[in-house]
């Protein structure tokens, strides 16, 4: 998965969604504005409390999950 400092879990935050660190800034609403169309600079305009790095770890973390695989395992 690599460095991904800024991204944290914590239950007390979020419910426990991955955020970034310190920050009540879901991995998901990140991510969630990329797929809307909004360009990095943008969200950057919008929230400017984040760095672009921020954003880029939270679309690494994100790429990292969707690429965990599910085993089906056989019941007796």
């Amino acid at each position: 998965m690599g460095q991904l400092n800024r991204i944290t879990q914590q239950p007390e935050v979020m419910g426990g969604k991955a955020c970034i660190c310190g920050m009540r800034v879901t991995v998901g609403m990140v991510v969630g504005q990329i797929g809307a169309g909004r360009s990095a600079d943008e969200i950057l305009t919008d929230f400017p409390y984040l760095e672009r790095d921020d954003i880029m770890q939270a679309l690494r973390y994100a790429a990292w999950r969707a690429d965990e695989r599910e085993i089906m395992l056989a019941t007796a």
